[in-house]
């Protein structure tokens, strides 16, 4: 069973890692429900409780087993929904703020072992090489094999300054290694913008935080003062895994007309029955009382815009590419994105505990479901220029367990086994090739560059710039062979 978690003490992977969070902190109405409970399955975990507190080999304490039942309870639902206790809550204000303590670091658990995903940009892990795909064999001296993903976490948190050594699995160069970092505060710039080319702007954004329309807004008026002739703009969500709804409405409506239709949610509840549109009350936080959006130069409304998006582009990000896609604003470039087409809603239990709930189901303008098919590039390209031969192998939201259903594909179950075949193939595949060709294989992965987006090292964004200027681009074989031949679900 893979699982994944967000919290702060690293950044552990949005997909479901990249968890699209609506939060609300008022309290919730309190319901009595003790007419309703099952009380044939209360008596029996009454039992369970008393036999383990009487028989188990040591003793246990009473709110760490009941809370470990809550956890269990809620998990069980789907990958996304989970209550929170006093630390993850606050960890998850933490995030949603951008600035947490830790290593820097996106992971998520897959049989057992501890992946990356990414480091985030800036932090100690970045700069200490850690790269996608290693997996974290030990922190220190404990092995993680059997830990849950909440331990390894808190086990990689700390006092900042102080180090924290992880055994790193690199399968590129068929080596185990150690690696030490020291922790740190981590504040996440969720907005990073620059001139790639005269006239031709990129803007990257990490997450979508609290601060995340304002300093949208504030690169934007950079960006036109410096260019008054702008052609084009590259939007970049690669490796975003979410983040505030209202925060991705707000990056949305930056491009589109106001008024537009942003998202739309359907659940079991009143409130969780809502379209979306671009206008100040559904962006708004209290992070800023003005809109800070009201002055924008109108070029944004209507310059030439590519946007970048990759297999971890998960949830907010997938919100705010399908938008653009549906209103016909943007190109989509890049990878089939993550499919995490639900919304959680954060509500406070106690003053230190919170329940977060998947509560709806989110649509494109167009009325698309994105819930485990992701959007589509309208031009897929990969990420190197010699291809991307492991892009199946990607895990999505399909691939969870327990993931919740597209209610608008009737053939989802047949589309998941198809998906299941590609990726055994694949698998069989690439250990056939590696047993003929491995280092040759690896050298050449040793000697590749890391990606760091916006260089000129990044070929997806070199791509970008020739649509937006009107030159070839070199458009993905793998993703278009499947395309083409039908089977384009496979990959989602």
């Amino acid at each position: 069973m893979r699982k994944t978690l967000k919290n702060a003490g690293l950044i552990a992977a949005g997909l479901a890692a990249g968890m699209f969070i609506t939060l609300q902190f008022s309290a919730s109405a309190k319901t009595s429900v003790a007419a309703s409970l099952p009380s044939d399955q209360l008596q029996l975990l009454a039992e369970v409780f008393n036999q383990i507190k009487h028989e188990y080999v040591e003793p246990v304490n009473d709110k760490e087993l009941l809370t470990a039942a809550i956890k269990g309870m809620v998990s069980s639902l789907d990958p996304h929904s989970s209550y929170l206790d006093k630390i993850d809550y606050q960890e998850l204000q933490e995030q949603t703020q951008g600035r947490f303590a830790g290593l820097g670091i996106e992971i998520l658990q897959e049989d057992g072992f501890i992946k990356v995903i990414s480091p985030i940009e800036d932090t100690p892990a970045f700069h200490a090489g850690i790269r996608p795909g290693d997996l974290i064999m030990r922190v220190n001296d404990k092995p993680v094999r059997g830990m849950t993903l909440d331990r390894v976490v808190r086990s990689m948190r700390g006092v900042p300054d102080t180090k924290v050594t992880l055994t790193i699995y690199r399968k590129s160069d068929e080596r185990t290694f150690p690696v030490t970092i020291s922790r740190a505060v981590i504040t996440v710039k969720s907005v990073k913008a620059k001139i790639v080319q005269p006239n031709y702007a990129w803007v990257r954004i990490t997450s979508f935080q609290e601060r995340t329309v304002p300093d949208l807004a504030t690169q934007l008026t950079d960006i036109a003062r410096q260019q008054p002739g702008l052609k084009g703009l590259i939007l970049d969500l690669r490796n975003n895994g979410g983040g505030l709804l209202q925060s991705a409405i707000g990056v949305a409506g930056a491009f589109l007309p106001l008024n537009s239709v942003v998202v739309s949610t359907n659940g079991q509840i009143n409130e969780a029955k809502k379209i979306y549109r671009d206008t100040f009350s559904n962006y708004r936080l209290s992070t800023f009382s003005d809109n800070p959006l009201k002055n924008l130069n109108s070029i944004y409304k209507t310059v030439p815009m590519v946007v970048l998006v990759n297999a971890y582009s998960a949830s907010a990000s997938e919100i705010v590419s399908g938008a653009l896609q549906d209103q016909h604003r943007a190109l989509i470039m890049g990878e089939i994105t993550f499919g995490k087409g639900s919304v959680q809603t954060v509500r406070p239990i106690t003053e230190n505990t919170a329940l977060r709930l998947t509560t709806a189901y989110y649509y494109t303008p167009n009325g698309r479901s994105i819930q485990n098919k992701g959007i589509s590039p309208d031009i897929p390209v990969d990420r190197f220029i010699e291809g991307d031969s492991n892009h199946s192998l990607v895990t999505r939201e399909i691939d969870y367990s327990n993931h919740l259903a597209n209610t608008q594909d009737p053939n989802e179950k047949a589309e998941q086994e198809k998906r299941e075949k590609n990726r055994l193939d694949q698998l069989r595949h690439l250990e056939e090739q590696n047993s003929r060709d491995i280092s040759e294989q690896c050298e050449q992965e040793r000697n590749r560059p890391l990606i760091e987006f916006g260089s000129s090292n990044d070929f997806m964004l070199q791509q970008a710039i020739h649509q937006l200027k009107g030159e070839p681009v070199q458009v993905s074989k793998t993703l278009s062979k499947n395309r083409l031949s039908g089977s384009e679900h496979i990959l989602h």
